[in-house]
């Protein structure tokens, strides 16, 4: 299974030719890069690949865009992978306080996910058979790792097993998701005055990155996690 699972998420995001500027284009990774977080820049080397970028802005960027990608993405295909073997899965997750972490783990990710908001973010790809395409495969894996996650425990939703949890992300979302959507359309505004060179677009963009950076903190707060 973890042959299949490192598979399936490199298969994505290191050998997909349109992955990195799908990435770049769907999620705010640019804007973080330019807060200065922290001590050190998103990226160790002015190449810009995957393999260059720090972890802690990789995951950043997918938590804000609400695909959280890192956390689940490749375990639907594992799980599929072993689904023959369904009553030994299902005696794992009883009886393995590793696997069951796992998998726990990864229902908060699925939970914190909103494909819908995603979705949005992937509206920023301007290559539409890429968008549709990339945007397809996470769509695919992420019902894939659901059905698979619920068959396994038994549950009719992800997260049932912490209903507390479950319900305390259930609440915060409609404060969230609103802070997603002007998000969405500042980035939209800001690019749109890169490709115009008037003073009047330069002029907005610094207002422009103000508000995104309110909403970036916002969705950090609002989600509990950052990267």
């Amino acid at each position: 299974m973890a042959a299949v699972g490192y598979a399936a998420y490199r298969a994505l995001v290191y050998d997909d030719p349109d992955f990195l500027a799908f990435w770049q284009a769907a999620t705010p990774i640019n804007d973080i890069g330019a807060l200065k977080l922290g001590s050190r820049p998103a990226y160790r080397s002015q190449t810009r690949s995957v393999a260059d970028l720090r972890a802690i802005p990789w995951v950043f960027s997918w938590m804000q865009s609400r695909f959280v990608l890192p956390g689940w993405y490749g375990l639907g295909a594992a799980l599929e992978s072993a689904a023959g073997s369904g009553a030994l899965l299902r005696e794992m997750y009883q009886g393995w306080p590793f696997f069951q972490t796992l998998i726990d783990n990864a229902q908060q990710s699925l939970s914190k996910a909103d494909l819908g908001i995603a979705e949005q973010y992937a509206s920023l790809v301007e290559d539409g058979a890429v968008r549709e395409r990339i945007f397809g495969l996470v769509r695919a894996e992420y019902d894939l790792t659901c059905r698979a996650i619920c068959r396994i425990t038994g549950q009719a939703a992800v997260l049932d097993n912490e209903p507390a949890l479950q319900r305390s992300i259930h609440l915060r979302n409609p404060y969230v998701d609103p802070l997603n959507y002007i998000q969405i359309e500042m980035i939209r505004r800001l690019r749109q005055h890169g490709a115009v060179d008037t003073q009047t677009a330069h002029n907005e963009d610094d207002a422009l990155r103000a508000v995104i950076e309110l909403t970036i903190n916002g969705v950090s707060s609002g989600l509990r996690n950052t990267g």
